[in-house]
């Protein structure tokens, strides 16, 4: 597969948690397939939200927190393809590189996490109702912060970092008594069992891109996308460019408390939005429908229509931070 002393046909950087490193080695495993005979070795790059994990991540900095340094090793030449968790990729790429593909997106929904063993009852529609007045529940998003404090104002929230293993582990101690994830990195590591309840859409609306990945490589680099052609997928790369379009016209980083999910349906896009004032107190919803083609155009409309609701001034405290 890849002899160490080959010289690559391809180089992919990515993070070195145990999460980005089981995401780009099935994305390996994805481009072998389809190319069989390819030479693909893999590079670790520890990013700046790597480094720092004793703060909450609006403290840390601002756009490309776990991109950074993966995208420098791109446009340096160490390698020719990076993986990243889309949710993390700033909607502004840096020049000279693109997004080459959008492979399948996992569960985009967010998930509530208690601790091992604790037996879970039936909730219905609301699986918030999981958690006792007065809980202790640690997150790194803002937008879940902020959309928890809406609907649960008694809660207590607190911020948790590290990887996922790690949190779970801080869950397990009892430093919480819930934490939310992205579903999606507990699936792929095999993790699901401790998920404990889903939260629905409609209730939660999930970060732009949660749950998809981005390989990111040079603009000008034929040679690799066509590569990377085989492993990109139609429905939810419209689905993701709509909501990170959304994203974009508000004018934010990912670090924001704001939501967006799309749902393709043949030639049909469904576009699901939210943003919240970080402390919770307003919350605004709003769903559109337009063709998948225009996908782009539709996170955009979207976000002019609340931004003239408002939507600024909910979101101007973190953005001038």
């Amino acid at each position: 597969m890849r002899a160490e002393n080959a010289v690559p046909d391809l180089t992919v950087v990515t993070r070195g948690s145990l999460l980005a490193r089981t995401q780009t080695a099935w994305i390996v495993a994805q481009i072998e397939a389809a190319h069989p005979g390819l030479a693909v070795i893999i590079a670790e790059r520890t990013t700046s939200g790597d480094r720092v994990q004793d703060r909450p991540l609006p403290e840390v900095g601002g756009k490309g927190l776990f991109t950074l340094e993966l995208e420098e090793a791109l446009r340096g030449g160490e390698a020719d393809l990076a993986v990243h968790s889309l949710k993390d990729l700033p909607t502004a790429l840096p020049d000279g590189l693109c997004l080459g593909a959008v492979p399948p997106r996992e569960d985009a929904r967010d998930a509530l996490i208690l601790p091992a063993g604790r037996s879970v009852e039936a909730v219905g529609e609301d699986p918030l109702r999981l958690l006792a007045p007065g809980a202790r529940v640690g997150t790194s998003s803002t937008r879940r912060a902020a959309i928890l404090r809406h609907r649960r104002p008694d809660l207590v929230i607190d911020t948790v970092r590290g990887n996922l293993d790690t949190r779970l582990r801080k869950l397990d101690e009892g430093q919480y008594d819930a934490i939310l994830l992205a579903a999606a990195g507990l699936n792929r590591l095999g993790w699901g069992a401790r998920i404990s309840a889903l939260l629905p859409v409609d209730l939660f609306v999930p970060a732009p891109a949660q749950g998809a990945l981005g390989l990111e490589c040079r603009a000008g680099d034929g040679r690799v996308l066509d590569l990377l052609a085989a492993v990109d997928h139609g429905p939810t790369r419209a689905a993701v460019s709509a909501e990170r379009a959304f994203l974009a016209a508000l004018g934010g980083g990912c670090l924001l408390p704001v939501g967006a999910h799309a749902v393709v349906d043949g030639e049909a896009l469904a576009l699901t939005v939210a943003v919240a004032s970080p402390d919770g107190t307003e919350l605004m919803t709003r769903t559109a429908v337009g063709p998948a083609v225009d996908a782009t155009a539709l996170g955009e409309k979207l976000a002019a229509v609340l931004l003239a609701e408002g939507a600024g001034r909910l979101l101007e405290s973190l953005a001038q931070e």
